[in-house]
This record gives C-alpha cells, structure tokens and sequence, in this order.
C-alpha cells in the first residue's frame, strides 16, 4: 500500500455507535513496522447532524461525496426504528459499488447493503437474531446465519458487536499481511485467527461447574477416564 488507505464510515440516523467506533478505531490504530498509518478514517453522512442510538448526537463534516474518494466504505448498524433510507444515500453506495470501492457492513448494516441492492446474488451475514429477517426481505441474498463474516471480494458483510473487529482484522491482513494485522489484532486486545467461519455463538445448555466446588476432584476424575467404563463406585471413590 504505497498511499494511505481512505476508508469512510457511513453514519446513518439512529447508527450503533459500537459498530461506527468499532471499525474507526480499529483502522486507526494500526500501524506499519516503521511506524506509519496505513489508513486516514473519516466519518461521512448525508447530513452534518445525525441522531445516534441511545441519544447522542454525531456532528460529521463530511458529506455522501466522500464515498466517492474513498477505497473502503464501512456501513455500521442501525438501531431499530430507523427511518428509510434516502435515494441519495442508496445511490452514493451503488455508485461506490459501481466504481470497485470496497464496501463492508457491521451487524444489521447488510440491510442497508441489501437495500441497494449490492448483496444480490452473494453470500452475506449479519447479527444472527436478524438472519430470518434479513433473508425474509431479501430473498436474493444468500443468507449465512452462523459465521462471523463473510467475504465476497469487493463486498463483504459480518455478524454483530464484535465480529466487526474480526472483519477489520481480516480486511488490514488482506491488504498489509498477518505481520500488519497481527499488531492491530494486540492493539485491540483481540485474537487474530477467529476465522469468518466460525459460529457466531456456543449455546451452554448447563452452565460449567465452577472449579474449588465439591465435584471438581469427580469432573477431573472423568476428563481422564473418558476411554473407560464408569462406575458410580468409581465415582464416589474419586470424590473421597
């Protein structure tokens, strides 16, 4: 990467402001070995004012036009409730699209995607508590439901909250390598190697017992005699 690397953040009415800051902060903490900013990050909206979920106010002095002039655009999440979006802010990102820009959203940022029609046809994801949504409204889009992110080259989606820091850490290891990336990976305190294909989540139907209780000397007891028979007998010897 011979010049910075613009990337613009999308800042929609009623943005999640996890998944705005997520990318922004990210992008540009990341540095390369001798020490210089890969990415110059700029917030850009349609309006100099937008409303943020949970009542804040973002002043943003950029416009639409700086998706035009940049080379990745991030679309963060909106919360529910989000008026529609308008046909310029739809354009901006087809023309963006059109034009070879790298576009990726976070969390329910696929439905802005999808509503401009730039996940047709692709394999996309998005928070999975939205995933039927998502493909109810959008039955072009191949809907992934159980991955952290997605890549399709030039658009690429990923899951909720923080799968938008896996997606980044993938995209800076795409452009600068894994040496680049893993840097950014310890700024964040983040592990680099959370692929786009694992599951989003691990549902826990009984919660771990915790270590110091009574069955712990039993617990471990068992870990090492998986291959053999038990006995309650056993069992019990082991608990002493």
């Amino acid at each position: 990467m011979a010049v910075m690397h613009s990337v613009a953040i999308l800042v929609l009415d009623r943005v999640v402001p996890f998944d705005m800051a997520a990318p922004m902060q990210v992008f540009d903490w990341t540095r390369l070995p001798d020490g210089r900013r890969p990415y110059r990050v700029r917030l850009c909206a349609e309006t100099p004012e937008v409303p943020a979920d949970g009542g804040l106010t973002l002043r943003v002095d950029r416009g639409l036009e700086a998706l035009a002039d940049a080379d990745t655009v991030i679309v963060p999440g909106r919360a529910e409730g989000a008026p529609p979006l308008s046909p310029a802010v739809l354009a901006a990102l087809r023309g963006a699209a059109e034009a070879g820009t790298r576009i990726a959203s976070v969390c329910v940022g696929a439905f802005v995607l999808a509503e401009a029609g730039l996940l047709d046809g692709l394999r996309a994801t998005t928070h999975w508590a939205a995933a039927e949504q998502l493909a109810a409204a959008h039955p072009l889009v191949e809907v992934q439901p159980d991955v952290l992110y997605v890549d399709n080259g030039q658009i690429l989606t990923s899951a909720g909250a923080a799968a938008a820091l896996d997606l980044c850490l993938h995209m800076i290891r795409r452009d600068l390598g894994s040496v680049v990336a893993a840097n950014a990976a310890r700024m964040s305190v983040m592990p680099l190697e959370r692929e786009g294909g694992q599951a989003q989540f691990i549902v826990h139907e009984h919660p771990p017992v915790p270590r110091g209780s009574d069955l712990e000397p039993v617990l471990d007891w068992i870990e090492d005699n998986l291959a053999h028979e038990v006995a309650l007998a056993a069992l019990t010897h082991a608990r002493g």
